[in-house]
């Protein structure tokens, strides 16, 4: 419980303090005033007050904001040609974009470290298993780490591929009969493959062997870059996939995403480094949504302001926001269902 409670803190902190500091930092530079930079909502823990902008950490770690002179348009705005609704609509167009542009960022920062100070794992060819997940059909048949795979119901294996082919026939419930080496001698072993909801496949619940490369700065980088598109692009599809469907069954809330943050930080700082990386982008792209509330939904709003030349009345935006929230209120309240489900149910 305390390592899911410091792995959840460590991880919605990082996230919110970058994309909070892309808003900060750039409100500052287009010249806006910030009364407060907040992580965290509830009750101030800590503040502290520095020029004109109060620094403060909130009792909720889930979240954050910038408190900008003029952004509220039910507020009184006191800041003169510094607010900002005063702002050019590039300005403020930069500034809500800066969040998601810092959540874009971070992930080929940390993708980076973790290349270059841990090494790049190159899956093997060769049919020998390098990791067998816990409580999957592998594990149960009595598989493990470092087995090599001699054949396959009666099939000669020479490759990873043509072993991972052969115990996908047959489907869900299929009995294989494997001959495996282990220590120099031969055992054989029955597993049968079951239906994986994310992969959307049967599966045994192994991963190849790989080997260690470690790359340098330069080389790191540019795998950075390649993962943290890759991934953007997965996302992009699984996001698409859930909108074709308009099925929310695999949506998690908070409570969700501090569970698998402590299974993740139970495996070791790295793989948490890696998680952390896959919420950022995650985190960047459904904040670019055109949905009112979030930073897409106030992009587009800029975007009209720029062709008709004029912000749209108040009236039109207090019930756009109005509407906003309570989409996304709805939306949260369904994944924390989502979460009791998995979490305390067991589904």
């Amino acid at each position: 419980m305390v390592l899911t409670i410091a792995a959840a803190v460590f991880v919605f902190g990082l996230l919110v303090l970058v994309h909070e500091l892309g808003h900060f930092v750039t409100a500052k530079l287009t010249g806006m005033r910030v009364d407060e930079f907040a992580i965290g909502f509830g009750p101030q823990l800590i503040a502290v007050k520095y020029g004109e902008t109060v620094y403060s950490l909130r009792a909720v770690p889930l979240g954050g904001f910038n408190n900008i002179a003029g952004m509220d348009p039910e507020a009184e705005d006191d800041a003169g040609e510094r607010g900002y609704a005063r702002k050019s609509v590039w300005a403020r167009m930069l500034v809500i974009l800066a969040g998601s542009a810092m959540n874009f960022l971070l992930p080929v920062f940390l993708y980076w470290g973790v290349f270059f100070f841990s090494g790049v794992a190159t899956p093997s060819t060769e049919p020998v298993l390098g990791m067998v997940l816990p409580d999957r059909p592998a594990a149960q048949a009595g598989l493990l780490a470092g087995d090599r795979v001699l054949s396959v119901d009666g099939a000669p294996v020479g490759s990873w591929q043509e072993f991972a082919s052969a115990v996908q026939q047959g489907g869900e419930g299929t009995s294989h009969a494997l001959v495996i080496s282990r220590g120099g001698e031969e055992q054989e072993l029955s597993v049968s493959p079951a239906y994986d909801k994310t992969s959307e496949r049967a599966m045994i619940g192994v991963m190849s062997s790989a080997t260690m490369e470690h790359p340098g700065a330069v080389r790191s980088a540019q795998l950075a870059v390649q993962k943290t598109g890759s991934v953007i692009s997965m996302m992009v599809y699984e996001l698409y996939k859930i909108i074709l469907k308009l099925s929310g069954a695999e949506l998690a809330g908070p409570i969700g995403v501090a569970q698998m943050a402590g299974q993740v930080a139970q495996m070791g700082f790295v793989p948490l480094l890696n998680f952390t990386a896959f919420l950022s982008l995650n985190l960047a792209i459904i904040n670019l949504l055109p949905i009112p509330a979030l930073d897409g939904g106030h992009f587009v709003g800029l975007c009209v302001e720029a062709v008709i030349g004029r912000p749209m009345g108040p009236r039109f935006t207090y019930y756009a926001q109005r509407v906003g929230i309570a989409l996304l209120l709805l939306l949260m309240v369904f994944a924390t269902k989502n979460d009791v489900v998995r979490v305390f149910l067991g589904g």
